[in-house]
């Protein structure tokens, strides 16, 4: 049985799957060097949220774009000859939705990073010395 043409438009969207796959792949390894630092056991359990986590974020970046260039609202019709309103667009409930799974997911992958150690001064200037506020509050 000979094998079937694809049509340009089913080209088009295999290009744009493969496309998509590929920066879902870059998001993926950038998130895999900042996990880096997690235990063994932890990277086994973070390697799906990891994933997960890519895949929303470049979705939610085509959707950024989707509601860039149409707007979060639009005029809609239920029938013809009823009155129309504005109403949200879809693209932009589903941006709501997973952005917020998207950023759970983050906070999930947060919290298994290993804590910084309270004694080696970090303070949150990366100089191990602190900033002095615990000293002066120490000092009271």
């Amino acid at each position: 049985m000979p094998k079937q043409k694809l049509t340009d438009e089913e080209k088009q969207k295999n290009k744009e799957i493969g496309a998509k796959k590929a920066r879902v792949t870059l998001e993926e390894k950038r998130l895999k060097v900042i996990f880096d630092k997690l235990s063994s056991d932890a990277k086994i359990v973070a390697a799906g949220l990891i994933r997960r986590a890519a895949y929303m974020r470049v979705t939610l970046e085509d959707y950024e774009q989707d509601i860039n260039e149409g707007g979060s609202v639009e005029q809609f019709k239920q029938k013809e000859g009823a009155p129309s309103f504005e109403r949200v667009r879809p693209v932009a409930q589903l941006y709501n939705s997973l952005n917020k799974n998207y950023q759970s997911i983050i906070k999930q992958l947060s919290d298994l990073l290993p804590k910084p150690d309270p004694d080696a001064g970090g303070g949150g200037t990366g100089n191990g010395k602190g900033d002095g506020y615990d000293e002066w509050v120490d000092s009271r």
